[in-house]
């Protein structure tokens, strides 16, 4: 097992590829999202999207600081990152949000809470290329990075709320097609099995079985 603490060879790591938040208090997830070697390997190990299958920490940078106004009262666990592509024609980039939920009870506005989200981090990127460029988004060929909205829930039970933006509007079924819709990937904590994570033999799969002990 590699020390996520320590220089790997590859240069001197940024800040945001160490463990910072020491705090009691905090989520273990809000730890695994801090550190860019642990989230490139829940974005390799957890999310079954094929494009992030080879991600590294060195492809990961974190933007959340630029969204710290959006945080509602005591929260303090959302992360915002920025994901380097590779091998994929004409795109560079995608965005991980990923809202961190340890409560007892699951928060059946999330889907709202990421809309939110998404369109500031799409905001965001769009002032940042008219910035480059002046009228770059108002040409025919500029498209907006895709987004990968990730909750991960590491209180006790399952998530019982909904993860779909368009079935949480009245009459989804008739406007279907002009309401935004997305759905949120829930990586739920207490699904996997003890045996399980200790199988998968990484560092992130040690810091979830210590959050799943924890949260039990």
């Amino acid at each position: 097992m590699k020390d996520i603490g320590k220089d790997s060879g590859k240069g001197k790591r940024e800040n945001t590829d160490r463990i910072r938040n020491t705090r009691p208090k905090d989520s273990g997830a809000k730890l695994i999202f801090d550190n860019h070697i642990l989230c490139a390997q829940f974005l390799r190990g957890y999310t079954d999207v094929d494009l992030l299958k080879d991600v590294q920490a060195e492809d990961i940078e974190d933007i959340t600081e630029r969204f710290l106004w959006m945080w509602q009262e005591g929260r303090d666990s959302d992360s915002v990152k920025k994901i380097r592509l590779k091998g994929i024609p004409g795109v560079e980039t995608l965005f991980l949000i990923v809202l961190i939920e340890h409560q007892s009870k699951v928060d059946h506005d999330m889907p709202f809470r990421m809309l939110r989200y998404i369109v500031q981090v799409l905001t965001d990127y769009a002032q940042e290329q008219e910035e480059k460029k002046k009228g770059i988004t108002k040409t025919k060929g500029f498209r907006y990075p895709p987004i990968l909205p990730v909750v991960f829930y590491d209180g006790p039970g399952k998530w019982t709320a909904e993860t779909s933006f368009r079935k949480k509007v009245y009459l989804n079924e008739i406007l279907g097609e002009y309401i935004p819709d997305f759905q949120c990937l829930v990586v739920p904590l207490s699904q996997y099995s003890a045996r399980e994570l200790v199988e998968k033999g990484d560092e992130l799969s040690l810091f979830m079985l210590i959050d799943q002990l924890r949260s039990a």
